[in-house]
């Protein structure tokens, strides 16, 4: 992986400014914070980057239905009075 070192950010650097690693991943793609000098965490830019992995449909309806849930909880616990 071939990281552009206006992307890469320390983990203290990370921890004072994250809106900084949000704009330089908003900017350039995707940022890496480095923890004890090694890549640690990755921050994507989901519009640009795309999703960095493939759920399956298992996962994908089980995302679905707790959104649907959460949103809806008031009605169905009104309806399963």
């Amino acid at each position: 992986m071939t990281i552009d070192t206006c992307t890469g950010f320390s983990m203290a650097q990370a921890n004072q400014d994250f809106s900084q690693v949000a704009k330089a991943a908003e900017e350039k793609g995707v940022a890496i914070i480095f923890k004890d000098h090694q890549p640690k965490f990755y921050v994507a830019d989901i519009e640009k980057s795309g999703f960095p992995f493939e759920l399956s449909e298992e996962e994908k309806i089980e995302i679905v239905a707790k959104r649907i849930l959460k949103r809806y909880l008031p009605a169905f616990k009104e309806l399963a009075k």
